[in-house]
């Protein structure tokens, strides 16, 4: 299971304590890969998901943090705020030295209000729950980015997606093609909670539900798509078919 994780903080050093905090949780796991990224303003944290496709499943945010002037302002939550606006669904933990903006901390659909320094058993209390979650959530969407805003696709959804250049193609089984500027290692990343999905040669991921029949040239969907299956790359496949529908790990 891989966990993309935002930190953001303006002091280096509380970045650092929660990094350390969130490797020895992640140690307690084999199954369990935890991905930090670090941000030392809100600002930069709300450029990468508008601009750069970024997704994290789960957000640290400090609420204070300098303004333009220097002064401590409540920018953390103004950037939840906008995050919320934008349609990000991403699981957010406050992380405050006061109590102050706990109540509006329900606005914008915190999941967790910790105070600093944040206590190792609570946070790892609030880890396990989400991790639960997540296993959970993982098994039926992903999110992705859609007409400006990020929205829940569910997995049974998805039929294959394609490479095509820089950007990948999400089709759907109702017919409907979604353009994303993911990779499509990420992609296939966001997907492989579930057995079905599985890579065919560098150009396709394809959901195996939604494979009604397969040759050496081409595998036929329950859509009436038919992909030309690339050279060398059939007998994987058939295999990874067979074992799926007959229950194999």
């Amino acid at each position: 299971m891989i966990v993309q994780i935002a930190l953001c903080d303006d002091e280096p050093e509380e970045l650092d304590k929660m990094a350390k905090i969130l490797s020895a949780y992640g140690r307690r796991y084999n199954n369990l890969n935890i991905r930090v990224q670090f941000f030392e303003n809100a600002d930069t944290l709300l450029y990468m998901i508008r601009e750069r496709e970024y997704l994290p499943d789960l957000i640290f945010m400090d609420i204070y943090m300098p303004g333009k002037t220097g002064e401590m302002v409540p920018l953390g939550m103004e950037a939840a705020k906008q995050l919320r606006d934008m349609g990000n669904r991403a699981k957010l933990v406050f992380l405050t030295t006061s109590r102050e903006h706990a109540l509006g901390a329900f606005d914008v659909e915190a999941s967790q209000y910790l105070l600093k320094p944040v206590q190792v058993d609570r946070l790892f209390s609030f880890l396990d729950r989400f991790r639960e979650e997540t296993e959970e959530e993982q098994d039926r969407y992903i999110l992705l980015r859609m007409e400006g805003m990020h929205k829940r696709v569910a997995l049974n959804d998805i039929a294959y997606c394609e490479a095509q250049g820089k950007r990948q193609c999400i089709y759907l089984a109702d017919g409907a093609e979604i353009l994303q500027n993911l990779t499509m290692a990420r992609i296939y990343e966001m997907c492989s909670a579930c057995r079905k999905f599985v890579k065919v040669g560098v150009s396709y991921i394809i959901n195996l539900d939604h494979v009604d029949s397969l040759n050496a040239q081409e595998a036929l969907l329950d859509n009436g798509c038919r992909i030309y299956l690339p050279r060398g790359t059939y007998r994987s496949l058939r295999e990874q078919y067979f074992d799926y529908y007959c229950g194999e790990e």
